[in-house]
C-alpha cells in the first residue's frame, strides 16, 4: 500500500487546501484517509490508487462540510436563560483596565524611542535580549540596561500616580464639603 498511496500525499495536501479546506482539517482528512486504507485486505484489486486516495479524500471533506453546516437547536428554557448571563468583565472593571492601559501608554510616551521599543519587544513581545540586540544592531548589555531603567521609570511613575490620586480625591472632597 506504501508503495501505492504515500507519493501521492503531498499532493493530496495541496489539492485539499486548493479545495478550500481548513489546515487542521486537511491533517484530518489525510489521517483518516491512511485509516481507511489500512483496513483494507488489499489494494491489488485497486486500478488507480490516487484515483482512488483522492476519491476518498473528496469524499470526505464533503461529509465534514455537512456535519459542520448542522446546527443543534435546543429550546430555551429556565435553566437555558441563565446561560444567557454574560460571563465578560463588568463596565466597572473595563473602564479601569482602559484607564491604567492610559496610564501605562502615559509612561511609555516618556522614554526614549529605542528604549521604548525595547521595552516593548521584551515585556509585550517577548522576545530575548539576544533578539532584540541583534533585531535591534545594539549590544546585550545595552538592551539590558535599558529594559531595567524603562521598567523601572515606567514602575516610578505609575506608583507616583497612585499615591497623587488619593491626595487628590481628598482634595476634591474638601471642596464639595463647603
Amino acid at each position: 500500500m506504501g508503495r501505492e498511496i504515500l507519493p501521492h500525499e503531498r499532493d493530496l495536501r495541496g489539492w485539499l487546501r486548493r479545495r478550500f479546506v481548513p489546515a487542521e482539517d486537511v491533517e484530518d482528512i489525510v489521517q483518516e484517509c491512511y485509516c481507511r486504507l489500512a483496513q483494507l485486505r488489499s489494494v491489488a484489486e485497486i486500478d488507480s490508487p490516487r484515483a482512488y486516495l483522492f476519491t476518498m479524500a473528496r469524499n470526505l471533506a464533503q461529509r465534514q462540510r455537512q456535519r459542520a453546516r448542522v446546527v443543534p437547536i435546543e429550546p430555551i428554557g429556565d435553566s437555558a436563560a441563565d446561560e444567557l448571563v454574560s460571563d465578560g468583565p463588568l463596565p466597572d472593571r473595563i473602564a479601569a483596565a482602559r484607564q491604567e492601559l492610559d496610564r501605562v501608554r502615559a509612561a511609555l510616551a516618556t522614554l526614549s524611542e529605542r528604549a521604548r521599543r525595547i521595552f516593548v519587544m521584551r515585556r509585550v513581545e517577548g522576545l530575548s535580549q539576544k533578539e532584540i540586540a541583534a533585531a535591534l544592531g545594539v549590544s546585550e548589555a545595552v538592551v539590558e540596561n535599558d529594559a531595567s531603567r524603562s521598567l523601572r521609570a515606567i514602575l516610578r511613575q505609575l506608583t507616583d500616580a497612585d499615591a497623587e490620586a488619593p491626595r487628590a480625591h481628598k482634595g476634591a472632597k474638601s471642596v464639595d464639603a463647603r
